[in-house]
Order: structure tokens, then sequence, then C-alpha cells
């Protein structure tokens, strides 16, 4: 049974978190502060900390639920036998471009915010291991569609790729249309922009050969 004392102290982490996604969005990451997110919370400046570590800590309670759920979706996608890899592809695009635009107010904190490179092997924080992750298994998925590469055309190819899927994003952010409604006016077009890609690389490959 939940003691009433265990049941105030869920209920105020919970406000903290939403507060801190709410001024995150709002401001940026750097320029809040635990005071900011105290306040907003409605708690003192030293009741969040016995919460929260730091403001690194809120930023990882925030991303890495929403994070996960995507990377395992993503890895279930991968793992259909019955499609081919550019069916793949354009299905975990459309996944994270839907993820994204889902999340249109918190998605820079989700997957940029204190991020680091994506070649990393040790990331000090642990959700950038899971963007890594994220990011490994687009390139992997692109990496089936082309001919044999060298890890470097690869790692270029998949920046690539992401240039064109925060372009989508940066373009439809601000849309005042559901997410569905996105989807299902523009999916034809997203799924033109893999085709176009993928064909821009065999020729770039082939180039080389």
């Amino acid at each position: 049974m939940v003691t009433r004392q265990k049941q105030r102290s869920e209920e105020t982490r919970k406000l903290i978190l939403t507060a801190a996604g709410k001024l995150f969005s709002k401001k940026g990451y750097d320029a809040v502060t635990m005071r900011e997110v105290a306040k907003e919370a409605g708690c003192s400046h030293t009741t969040i900390y016995i919460y929260f570590k730091d403001k690194k800590t809120l930023l990882h309670e925030l991303s890495q639920p929403p994070l996960k759920k995507l990377h395992h979706r993503l890895q279930q996608m991968t793992a259909e036998k019955k499609l081919s890899a550019e069916e793949k592809l354009k299905g975990i695009s459309r996944e994270f471009i839907y993820f994204c635009l889902q999340n249109r107010n918190m998605y820079t904190i989700f997957i940029n915010t204190k991020s680091s490179r994506v070649d990393e092997i040790h990331p000090e924080l642990e959700i950038n291991q899971l963007r890594i992750n994220i990011f490994d298994i687009m390139k992997q998925t692109l990496k089936q569609c082309l001919p044999p590469s060298t890890d470097h055309q690869l790692l270029a190819f998949s920046r690539i790729y992401f240039y064109n899927i925060y372009g989508i994003l940066s373009t439809y952010s601000y849309e005042n249309e559901s997410v569905d409604e996105l989807m299902g006016r523009l999916t034809s077009t997203f799924n033109l922009t893999m085709d176009i890609l993928i064909l821009g690389f065999k020729e770039k490959i082939n180039e080389g050969e």
C-alpha cells in the first residue's frame, strides 16, 4: 500500500519534472537554473535537490523514458524480416519524424541537449549512449541499402541523411496541423526523399569505383 508521504513525494517529483520540461522548452536548457525550476514547481530551492542532484539529472529523467520507447520501436521495425532495407529505412525515418513532431516543444531537448559526438565510445551522460544507439540503428539500416562503402563514406552519408530529417522537422515543427494529419499528407514526400537520397548515395559510391 502506498503511504500518503510517498504519494506526496512522487507528486512533487512529477511537478518538478513538468516544470523543468516547460522551462527547458521555453527558454532552453542552458538558460534555466535549478532555482527557477523549483519556483515553477512550487517548491523551495533546497527541496528540489532532495529529488534531483543537478540539472543534468533532470535532463536525464526527462529524456530517457521517451528515448527508450523510440529506441525499442526502431529495433522492432528493423527486426521485421519481411521488409526490404529500403522499406525499413523509410519506416524508421517516419517513426523518428513522428516522434519529434509528437514532441514538438521537447524533441530538441530529448535529442540534442548536452549531446556528444555520435562516434564517442564512452559518453559521459547515459542518455547520450541511448542517442548514439538510435543513430547507429539508422546508420546501419542506411548501410544495408547501399553497395559496400567505407566507414568514412557511411558516416558522411548518415550525416547527410540526418540533415534531411532535421530539415523536415524544422519545416513542420510549427505547423498547426495534428501530427497524424501531417504524416498522412506528407508521407509520400518523405518516402520520395529517402528514394532520392539512396539513389544519390549509390551513385556517389559508384563514382568512386
